[in-house]
């Protein structure tokens, strides 16, 4: 048996929102994914939103992060899952001067039936020089995951979700997986550089509402998993995209998101 993970930014309230939220619901339904680390998840001051949305619609359970952003209508982080979770760490990641900016990671301990998985879903600063506080950020995250994970020979590694902001030659990106130096005893490797097919950008102008942006095609969305680990438990089998063309809605093309979702099977038996 595999667990597969999918991680999506979900683009909050954006765009033609209520067409895509239908469209959302569509992709996570065709994907079958047993766990969902979601990012720019809307959720408002009744305690309602996205992550309630595919809860009610789908049979997730959901942990998700402190809103961010509006007082009336926030966005969050959420770990969704097939299987009851509790709450691990909701926290806010550092700003430049080391002080809690905006940004959150939010992680669930799920219950499995291989065990209590740490898995958590986060989503770094986004400006193209932001790359020293993202490389703080990814400092923390490993901080972090070194307290999820357990006694790394024999328990489950710890799986990330993200929108890192960040290509996979970034520095941060290379703190996270082990090529600059980060936190003693933990790194994690990237499951599309292991096992996708091609670039795997989940930003790109193919989308409509990306196409007049700044950035160029890149790869931003990851799952993670943590090492050392026991083997082959936590191997990455396979990646794919999702969320790359539009869903059809009673004869209407709806894209459901600015990015598309990165979905891997990993490994669960040794």
């Amino acid at each position: 048996m595999t667990l597969r993970v999918m991680t999506w930014n979900l683009w909050w309230r954006f765009g033609p929102w209520e067409e895509r939220q239908r469209a959302i619901v569509e992709t996570v339904r065709s994907t079958i994914p047993d766990v969902l680390c979601l990012q720019e998840v809307w959720a408002d001051a009744g305690g309602a939103g996205m992550a309630e949305v595919l809860c009610d619609e789908l049979g997730y359970q959901a942990v998700s992060s402190t809103p961010i952003g509006r007082s009336d209508i926030g966005f969050t982080n959420a770990v969704l899952s097939r299987w009851p979770a509790r709450l691990l760490t909701d926290e806010a990641l550092p700003r430049a001067d080391g002080s809690p900016g905006h940004r959150r990671v939010v992680a669930a301990a799920v219950a499995t039936p291989w065990g209590a998985w740490p898995i958590a879903s986060t989503h770094l600063d986004h400006r193209f020089d932001d790359s020293g506080v993202r490389q703080l950020q990814c400092r923390r995250l490993l901080e972090l995951a070194s307290q999820w994970r357990g006694d790394p020979t024999t328990d489950l590694p710890v799986i990330i979700g993200a929108d890192l902001n960040a290509v996979s030659d970034s520095a941060e990106v290379r703190m996270l997986t082990g090529r600059e130096p980060g936190e003693p005893g933990i790194v994690f490797s990237d499951a599309w550089e292991q096992v996708g097919d091609g670039p795997g950008a989940t930003w790109s102008k193919t989308n409509p509402y990306s196409a007049d942006s700044a950035w160029p095609n890149r790869r931003i969305d990851y799952v993670l998993v943590s090492w050392p680990r026991p083997k082959p438990i936590g191997n990455p089998i396979s990646a794919e995209l999702v969320g790359t063309h539009p869903v059809d809605l009673d004869g209407t093309a709806v894209w459901p998101s600015d990015h598309a979702a990165v979905v891997v099977d990993i490994n669960t038996f040794s």
